[in-house]
């Protein structure tokens, strides 16, 4: 990487780094932020301004010990109890104004990225994205973007820019104190004499400026490690937790060692790359350890034949030092942090791609045009068309129809996109087109419902606040779907989830239905794991509901028995290879 690629890629960083902070400063919150941010740099000020004056302190009170002035030398100690008493009142309330303000700042954009994920179904289409034609691009593990990479994020900005105005200021207010202390070098090269005036302020520039040139060159290969160590990290996370939501399963299953083998493969990657991330880090380590180290005796060094030859004092050679110190410190910035700056930079790397993809996705305009219909009117579908992610042409140009009072199953070969079918009718799948006209009092019941944990009464409710129904309501639902052991468990909290069978899930989404007693109906698969006897009786209470509301049922199922409580059939039939699409929707 050049100079001018690395400069590139860093105000490219800084841009990005910009465009995720300024949303916050500019929200609702801003005048609260930007007086927080306004404390927070004047107590940064007030620091420096704390070092300037112990800077002074240290000529006099070293020119105290070296003349035995006793008067003298206890009045410095009061004064730097005082400095000192100010720099620890500043530092408290520096902490606190700080940790509070990157609590607010997370906080928001917390807030604002969840709203954003959750508005639009876009926490799905991101998801598809990653199994279509858009593997790759799209962000893995958006829990953890907006989870840790928050946290961190507010953490580093505040904490290096912070530190980076601290060695701005610090080195404008101690390079005109280092220049004055420095005096003038005389030396002699190539039979030429020169004299430079404030030669610590010249040294000090070089020393730094190889020193960060280096840093860079060893430290460049942490910016890729660390994005590489928070993938890892997040997709290892994700996999233990799908072992603890699938536990049933996998003991049944009995796939522990194959599990286990796939936590170890996640596991290795975290680890060897967290290898190589040390391996880097120690040669940085092994620098800027050597770097600081050196700096604490170079001016001691330096000056040291003006301070035997008379020409300076104890106390002004402390001075120096301290001077040096700082100014030396200031100009390190980046040697010291260059770690940090590659943990930010990577974290900035992955909200931005974070932030595009939601940006793209709230940008999508789906290709199916939906309007709303009255009950009387039914469903309708014209120009029908459904994509796979991978750009596969589902079917095409379909005409279906439901009118108030049918019962529709659809059916067709396993894996034929069925559940599809009715993703792009409840208007959650992108990949549609078409003008699909549907009355607004519809429900999906899905292949896997979403069963909460907490209180039974809002797992039976949801999406719905539990507080909109009655008890006796809630009971009449759970006895209506064959849960009557449940109708006394309103109240009880636990692991839904992982408490109920497969059956109990899919009476219980059924429950849900009853409960709000929509028109219209779309239920996927949604009795397979339940007996023929209870199965008979669920389709027969939910045909009478939708159609004692004037609407009407369409289902999926594979079972041919479920077919005896539906009056009509959507077949899809597998078409020619080389045809272009692979199913046609036969009605009958």
């Amino acid at each position: 990487m050049t100079a001018s690629t690395g400069s590139k890629s860093m105000l490219t960083t800084l841009r990005r780094i910009g465009a995720l902070a300024a949303p916050y400063f500019n929200s609702e919150e801003k005048w609260r932020a930007r007086g927080l941010l306004a404390a927070i740099v004047a107590l940064n000020l007030g620091v420096v301004y704390m070092l300037v004056l112990n800077n002074q302190w240290y000529a006099r009170f070293y020119d105290a010990l070296q003349n035995k002035d006793q008067a003298v030398f206890w009045r410095e100690i009061v004064y730097f109890c005082w400095i000192a008493a100010g720099f620890i009142a500043i530092a408290i309330l520096k902490f606190y104004l700080t940790q509070l303000l990157q609590l607010r700042w997370r906080a928001w954009m917390t807030r604002s990225y969840l709203q954003r994920w959750m508005a639009d179904r876009t926490f799905y289409r991101l998801e598809l994205a990653r199994y279509g034609q858009q593997d790759g691009q799209s962000p893995d593990n958006p829990d953890q973007r907006i989870q840790e990479d928050m946290q961190l994020f507010t953490d580093y900005t505040m904490t290096l820019s912070m530190g980076l105005l601290n060695a701005v200021v610090t080195l404008v207010s101690f390079i005109g104190i280092l220049w004055g202390l420095s005096g003038v070098a005389n030396f002699t090269l190539l039979g030429h004499s020169f004299s430079v005036p404030g030669s610590m302020v010249w040294i000090a520039l070089l020393y730094c400026a190889a020193g960060t040139v280096i840093t860079h060159y060893i430290g460049r290969p942490l910016i890729g490690l660390n994005y590489q160590q928070q993938r890892y990290e997040a997709d290892f996370r994700h996999h233990l937790v799908r072992v603890r939501e699938y536990s049933e399963a996998i003991a049944l299953d009995r796939g522990e060692q194959v599990e286990h083998g796939q936590l170890e493969l996640r596991f290795g990657s975290v680890l060897k790359n967290y290898l190589q991330l040390i391996k880097k880090q120690k040669n940085l380590v092994a620098f800027t350890a050597s770097f600081g180290q050196a700096s604490v005796i170079f001016a001691f060094i330096v000056q040291a034949p003006r301070f035997f030859s008379g020409a300076i004092q104890l106390g002004q050679l402390m001075q120096v030092n301290s001077a040096f110190g700082r100014v030396q410190d200031s100009l390190s910035w980046f040697v010291d942090n260059y770690d940090r700056v590659a943990v930010w930079r990577a974290t900035a790397d992955r909200l931005s791609s974070f932030e595009a993809a939601m940006r793209a996705n709230a940008g999508a305009a789906s290709a199916l045009e939906r309007t709303p219909a009255d009950n009387a009117r039914g469903l309708r579908a014209d120009g029908f068309g459904v994509t796979l992610p991978d750009g596969a042409r589902l079917i095409e140009g379909a005409a279906l129809a439901v009118q108030p009072g049918d019962t529709v199953m659809l059916q067709g070969p396993s894996g034929s996109g069925k559940s599809t079918l009715f993703r792009a009718f409840a208007g959650i799948w992108p990949f549609a087109k078409g003008r699909v006209s549907m009355p607004d009092n519809t429900m999906f019941i899905p292949q896997r419902p979403y069963v909460p944990d907490g209180r039974l009464r809002d797992a039976l409710a949801y999406p719905q606040p539990a507080s909109q129904f009655s008890d006796a309501q809630l009971v009449q639902a759970l006895n209506d779907a064959l849960l009557p052991d449940l109708a006394g468990r309103l109240d009880d909290r636990d692991a839904w989830s992982q408490k109920l069978s497969g059956g109990e899930q899919q009476r219980l989404a059924i429950a849900r239905v009853l409960l709000r007693k929509p028109a219209w109906l779309f239920a996927d698969e949604a009795t397979s794991a339940l007996d023929a006897d209870s199965e008979a009786t669920l389709y027969k209470r939910l045909t009478a509901m939708v159609h004692a509301a004037g609407g009407a049922m369409v289902s999926i199922a594979h079972r041919a028995s479920v077919g005896d409580h539906h009056q009509r059939r959507w077949t899809l039939v597998p078409q020619p290879e080389g045809s272009g699409v692979r199913y046609r929707v036969e009605a009958t």
